[in-house]
């Protein structure tokens, strides 16, 4: 009689008053970082604390409009602000638990409620693949736990009278009545959420790459910079204002700062452009990370079938039972079992619970690690439900014609042995009944999106949990190539499965945790994996892998977790997603050297006006031969509109390794003929009696023509588009030198400097065109010669 009282759940008056006293569960945990956190730490870091300084000393001399530099520093912080407040709120509502309704039993009704609004003592009803909103107690029924969210463990848990539940679970099979435990913060998926709940580092290879530089120009930039001032002010006697200018200038070139501002905002508009179609990019560096995938693992069901399960035909493999009485038992077994996945949805909708429904006892859901269900059956004995190659070795010619059609198969089977729920072990007496066909169509484009991913060189593999053959006609239906690379995982120790995983295509009979060893296998091979599924077994691969991404129609457990979520829950939108990446990538590894030149001649220049002062005489001393000005204009037409454009290009070739290695070496020519350039102007006008303006203009000239070289190489092979973005960069250029010449400290080419100019940059251009060809051909080599290898 107490038992009934109980399971009537909370009166409604009770409910209130466990509100009152604050025993909801509701749960707001602080984040590791507040507002004015993340504010420090995107302004006050050593690369604005240089560039402040750098601004305040122009300030201290009245250098106005040199100062221009500083609201490109600001833009930079502020976006780096806002780009993590984004991802703080993400953060925030980071939960282990999702927000789907709970069924709850008040006053012996049922009611659906949100999972904060569950109350300590409430009494939850939970079925297979729902999350457990709040730790709790079983007080009916059985059910199977997958815990992997917690503890990280694939194998499942039984759950039993008297057995607690953790929050943060899900329950692979059977159906519960608990009773709840610890509400909000004494949650156990609420404690493990504050471990959680921290703000991830940046993984980014591009602002490691570039951190890499800070880091170093970092160390040697105040030294280098007080070197500079005082040697034109003590020794080359220029007015202090000339003085904090000119070395001003050779320290902000050291900095490279476009191009972290370019790289965050081209992952802003792939972001954007992926949710227009209807892709969420739950985390913004994600989208770098697709670039680099070279492996994607795909889940066949859903991804590339429907995941629409249809029973086709029934095949009746005894002659102990009619069809008809065969149908009745598959009718009794599915009405009361409480599967709810989509091949028991397909039965159930096939042979619906009849009226009079037989008595069962000791069910076992259906389990994706063992690959069966079971249950006592009244007057038949126990009755299961699962993988035909499992429940019998026996040869099924049925068996064989459905698999090659690429059908699902399950097998109906009897056995007189009692069920074990302790030791979940088939009886060694079991009798096929029935063999059940059932079909998934393919999902229509499937085939011609496996065929451009691998045009693109990705590698595919297909893992499912159905049997391999099965799997093996679906993809040669689908146009999978590799459809004959085919392993059935049920019975291979792990070290096997290591083994064949890199030269396997399709593996069958995987369970959770044979589908995270094989992401573990690809990822020490040096391979970068994306691994797309939609099911609560999929959840140790998704965490695995180096991007995750999972349809909207999955489970809230992949939802969750996942890296990207397809909104459509298609398939075919995966190429134009790791291509995205892939364009952000390429492009701004296309346009890092014309960033890069700045920093490399800066360098140089820097060291060759300290080491000038061995000349022993004043006049021979050399100062830095730019102004911040001059740099910022310029910047405009070489680093700022011309690589902004090309960020947003198409570009779907394979990510090439070694993004910082390059890019120097492609910026170092570009650099050195900078050096060279202010150098010979500096020699040849002195020598030639040339005004301090007429050098500096030739050594402006010759900069900025010097920059178009490497924005030229960016904009191979031209067409209409790329020819005018040059065309405005380079009349942008000089209508700039014409009408701010006061501003920028320089004059018009006259007949002294024109000339010189002409033939320099006449040279340049050739030597450019002549390293930039051997640097390609240098490139090609290598890239043939790791094709090889590979």
């Amino acid at each position: 009689m107490e038992r009934k009282k109980q399971l009537t759940g909370l009166t409604q008056t009770q409910v209130a008053e466990k509100v009152a006293q604050g025993q909801t569960n509701h749960f707001t945990a602080k984040t590791s970082s507040s507002n004015w956190e993340i504010v420090k730490r995107n302004v006050f870091t050593l690369f604005n604390a240089l560039n402040f300084l750098i601004a305040l000393a122009l300030a201290a001399v009245q250098a106005w409009s040199n100062m221009v530099f500083f609201a490109v520093i600001s833009f930079n912080a502020i976006t780096g602000i806002i780009t993590e407040l984004r991802a703080k709120r993400m953060i925030d509502k980071l939960n282990l638990m999702t927000k789907e309704k709970v069924t709850v039993i008040r006053e012996g009704q049922k009611e659906m409620i949100d999972p904060e609004d569950i109350v300590l003592g409430d009494l939850v009803q939970l079925t297979a693949g729902e999350q457990i909103p709040s730790d709790a107690l079983v007080l009916e029924g059985f059910a199977e736990a997958n815990e992997a969210m917690l503890t990280g463990e694939s194998d499942l848990v039984l759950k039993e009278e008297g057995d607690a539940l953790l929050s943060g679970s899900f329950l692979a099979s059977g159906q519960v009545l608990a009773q709840v435990t610890h509400v909000a913060a004494d949650n156990y998926a609420a404690k493990l959420m504050l471990e959680a709940k921290t703000l991830k580092g940046i993984n980014s290879r591009i602002l490691e790459s570039l951190n890499k530089i800070a880091g170093f120009t970092g160390k040697i930039i105040i030294p280098c910079g007080l070197a500079l001032f005082f040697e034109a002010l003590l020794i080359k006697q220029l007015p202090i204002k000339a003085s904090v200018v000119t070395s001003s200038t050779a320290l902000l070139g050291m900095l490279p700062k476009g191009i972290a501002l370019l790289t965050i905002t081209s992952l802003l508009t792939a972001v954007i452009k992926l949710g227009m179609r209807k892709v969420l990019v739950q985390e913004m560096y994600s989208v770098e990370t697709l670039a680099h995938v070279d492996t994607l693992c795909l889940d066949k069901t859903g991804t590339i079938t429907e995941g629409k399960m249809t029973v086709e035909q029934v095949y009746p493999l005894t002659s102990d039972y009619t069809p008809e009485e065969i149908a009745h038992i598959l009718a009794n077994y599915m009405g009361a079992s409480e599967d709810s996945n989509p091949t028991a949805q397909a039965i159930r909708k096939k042979f619906p619970a009849p009226q009079n429904q037989l008595e069962t006892a000791n069910i076992i859901p259906f389990s994706s690690d063992r690959k069966w269900g079971a249950m006592e059956m009244a007057g038949l004995g126990t009755i299961f439900l699962g993988a035909p190659e499992i429940l019998s070795k026996e040869a099924i010619a049925e068996l064989d014609q459905a698999q090659e059609r690429g059908s699902r198969t399950l097998a109906l089977a009897q056995s007189p042995a009692k069920l074990d729920h302790q030791h979940m072990t088939l009886p060694g007496e079991i009798h096929l009944l029935a063999l059940l066909e059932i079909t998934d169509p393919i999902r229509q484009g499937a085939a011609a999106t496996l065929e451009y991913l691998r045009s693109q060189d990705v590698d595919l593999k297909i893992i499912s949990g159905d049997n391999p053959i099965t799997v093996s006609n679906i993809a040669a239906k689908a146009g999978f190539k590799d459809y004959a690379s085919y392993v059935d995982c049920s019975g291979l120790a792990d070290s096997e499965l290591e083994r064949l995983t890199l030269e396997t295509a399709i593996f069958g009979r995987v369970s959770p945790h044979q589908k995270k060893l094989i992401i573990q296998t690809l990822k020490k091979a040096g391979h970068t994996t994306a691994m797309t599924g939609d099911g609560v077994n999929d959840i140790l691969a998704l965490r695995e892998a180096d991007c995750s991404i999972v349809m909207a129609e999955g489970d809230p457990a992949t939802r969750q977790i996942a890296n990207l979520v397809l909104l459509n829950s298609d398939f075919n939108d995966v190429p134009e997603i790791l291509f995205e990446g892939r364009r952000v990538v390429n492009n701004i590894a296309r346009i890092a050297p014309i960033f890069l030149i700045k920093t490399v001649y800066s360098f140089i220049l820097t060291l060759i006006c300290i080491a000038s002062i061995v000349l022993g005489r004043s006049e021979w001393l050399l100062v830095f031969p730019f102004i911040p000005i001059q740099i910022t204009i310029i910047d405009q037409f070489v680093e700022g509109f011309p690589p902004f454009v090309l960020t947003f290009e198409r570009n779907i070739k394979p990510v090439e390794p070694r993004f910082l290695k390059k890019a120097i070496f492609k910026a170092l020519p570009s650099g050195i003929m900078v050096v060279f350039a202010a150098l010979f102007a500096r020699i040849w006008g002195s020598y030639h009696g040339w005004s301090d303006l007429d050098i500096a203009t030739l050594s402006y000239y010759l900069l900025g023509s010097i920059g178009f070289l490497s924005v030229l190489r960016a904009c191979l092979p031209l067409n209409f588009w790329r020819f005018l973005l040059i065309l405005w960069s380079i009349l942008g250029f000089g209508a700039t030198a014409f009408f701010l010449q006061k501003l920028l400290e320089i004059s018009s080419l006259n007949s002294q400097t024109l000339p010189v100019f002409l033939i320099l940059i006449t040279l340049f251009t050739l030597a450019f065109g002549l390293i930039s060809h051997w640097q390609a051909k240098r490139e090609e080599t290598a890239r043939n010669s790791s094709q090889k290898e590979a």
